[in-house]
């Protein structure tokens, strides 16, 4: 760019410069109007302090084990659920009038958006173990209504903070108690059952099983021993019956012949030999054989030799003989029945004894169960109920109020400096662009060089335009009238601002009756 170029671009610059001050007159006087508009927001801030528990958890463990993050989150949820906030919205009148205009959903959703959470960390190097600090915040058109919002906000976050965990506590201590009652009354249940089930059936419970055998196996040998005397008593009374038969005489007589004595062992080894073998057997079979044949010699002798004079007397003793053989044999018949029902009983509970213990011990390992789950529910009970203590005492960590908030001296926003800088920059920016439309569309030739560009020829000389001195005083009038309506919109706002009224209130009243009048 040569000297012609620079004083070329300046006489371009320096003859649009009315609309250059116009364009960015205008838009700081937007920026103005809109920051001084803009109503004020103030943010008031409280911080919290989340404490961890006091108590080691080597000692005595909380029953609400949440970490710190996790509550703070809950709480967040808590609070700022819709009824919550529309209460919390009436109890401070945070939209006075405003009220009736605006739906719940909007207060609910414009509360929400107002405040602000924040978790502080500490640098603790166990993460949410640790302890840390978390900032609530709440932004309004009052200072005193944010710092009120606020406390509000922090006293709710306690309270619930308390309620959580003490709710919980106890809620873990009312599950147990109910738990533990539900298993007492089940152990209670299974402990009738069994006792119930023991007394019906007494006879086949397997702790008597071994003395029912033992019974069992005296009860055979007691038999044995019976059906034995049987035997005995019957070859007695036989021997007897046939001995008098044959001699006329007993057995313990007065004379005995050596043929009767032979008779008479032979009849009492075949009493001991049927009681230990059968009739088949060949020394049941021979002595059989024996008394049979002692029998016939016997009574091949005359008849007058079983004849005597004492045969009324011999009567009498054989008949003694055999009532009381009879009696016995009656009595043992009887023991015999007694004993053989008494064995089949025996047989059948020791029979029936794998069934019932079957049963009882599915009784008793349920028994068993129920009384380790109810140990256990004692127990846990017992650790709930330490629990709850501990967060009645508030040691298993709380939440404490570190700063409260107060009424902030300065708004948050709007920042009406910068929105007046950013206002003149841009007013700068459009009007450079409507200066370079305007030089863009412009077609007439103002240098020598453009006279070449279009004709492609140099000329032999170039005459500048002299304008009149009619045309200089016109442009010079454009250009202070440019300038001076360019400043007059400012200049109506300072002096309004300062000999009338400040502008953000003046903005306020012209924008209330705007919207009065829509």
């Amino acid at each position: 760019m040569n000297d012609a170029d620079a004083r070329f671009y300046i006489s371009i610059f320096l003859g649009r410069l009315p609309y250059l001050v116009a364009i960015v007159s205008s838009a700081l006087a937007l920026a103005v109007i809109v920051a001084s508009v803009l109503p004020p927001r103030y943010r008031a801030s409280a911080k919290i302090l989340v404490e961890v528990p006091q108590i080691p958890t080597e000692l005595a463990r909380s029953t609400v084990p949440i970490q710190v993050t996790q509550q703070l989150q809950i709480i967040r949820q808590q609070i700022t659920t819709r009824d919550d906030l529309l209460a919390l919205a009436d109890k401070l009148g945070v939209y006075g009038a405003e009220k009736d205009e605006a739906t719940d959903e909007d207060i609910a959703s414009d509360m929400r958006s107002r405040i602000t959470f924040e978790e502080i960390g500490l640098g603790s190097p166990y993460a949410d173990a640790g302890p840390s600090v978390a900032s609530v915040g709440f932004t309004a058109a009052d200072p005193d209504l944010a710092a009120k919002v606020v406390n509000e906000l922090v006293e709710l976050m306690l309270i619930k903070q308390q309620q959580q965990r003490t709710g919980r506590a106890a809620d873990t201590v009312k599950f147990f108690d109910q738990e533990v009652a539900r298993l007492g009354s089940d152990l209670n249940r299974l402990e009738a059952e069994i006792l119930r089930y023991k007394n019906e059936n007494a006879d086949t419970l397997p702790e008597s099983l071994e003395f029912r055998r033992s019974q069992q196996t005296s009860q055979q040998e007691r038999l044995i021993a019976l059906e034995r005397e049987e035997s005995d008593l019957r070859a007695k009374r036989s021997n007897l019956v046939e001995s008098y038969a044959l001699t006329g005489q007993t057995v313990d007589g007065r004379v005995a012949t050596p043929e009767q004595q032979m008779l008479l062992e032979l009849n009492r080894a075949l009493a001991e030999q049927l009681a230990i073998f059968s009739e088949n057997s060949p020394n049941i079979v021979a002595l059989r054989a024996r008394i049979a044949s002692s029998q016939a010699a016997l009574r091949s002798r005359p008849a007058t030799e079983n004849s005597s004079a004492g045969d009324k007397r011999e009567r009498s003793a054989l008949d003694l003989q055999l009532s009381f053989i009879d009696d016995r044999l009656r009595a043992i018949a009887g023991e015999k029945a007694a004993i053989t029902q008494r064995i089949a009983e025996l047989t059948r509970s020791i029979s029936a004894t794998p069934d019932s213990e079957t049963v009882l011990y599915s009784l008793e390992r349920n028994r068993t169960n129920l009384q380790t789950q109810y140990n256990t529910a004692i127990a846990r009970r017992a650790e709930a109920m330490i629990g709850e203590q501990i967060e009645r005492r508030s040691d298993g960590g709380r939440f404490s109020v570190l700063e409260r908030a107060t009424p902030p001296q300065y708004p948050e926003s709007p920042k009406r400096r910068r929105i007046v800088l950013l206002g003149a920059i841009a007013g700068l920016g459009l009007a450079v662009a409507f200066i370079g439309l305007l030089e863009f569309f412009n077609g007439k030739i103002r240098r020598p060089v453009e006279l070449v560009r279009m004709f492609d020829h140099q000329p032999l000389a170039t005459i500048p335009y002299i304008s009149t001195t009619d045309e200089i005083r016109t442009r010079i009038r454009r250009t202070v009238a440019g300038v001076f309506s360019a400043a007059a919109a400012p200049a109506a706002l300072v002096a309004a601002h300062y000999f009338y009224m400040p502008l953000p209130l003046l903005f306020q009243d012209v924008y209330r009756w705007l919207t009065a009048l829509v």
